[in-house]
């Protein structure tokens, strides 16, 4: 399942990376119904992104230094 998952990973890391995004959002946006689906868990298991709680704006999802490794490594990198 790695092989399935980890091109999903790489995308959403990869659109958090565009700009920090609320919780709620990256849930709404990344949920799945399939439970061999974990593309949030398994960004937040590997380090990829982290979230943050900011006054007035909630729980901010942004990626980490190992998230920007992440995307280097694929080629993603802005």
């Amino acid at each position: 399942m790695v092989e399935t998952a980890d091109p999903l990973v790489l995308d959403l890391v990869e659109w958090i990376a565009r700009e920090p995004r609320l919780y709620s959002e990256v849930i709404a946006t990344w949920r799945t119904s399939c439970p061999r689906l974990t593309i949030w868990e398994d960004a937040v298991d590997r380090g990829f992104v982290e979230r943050e709680t900011v006054a007035g704006s909630g729980v901010l999802v942004t990626i980490t230094e190992v998230g920007e490794k992440f995307l280097r490594a694929h080629g993603r990198a802005g």
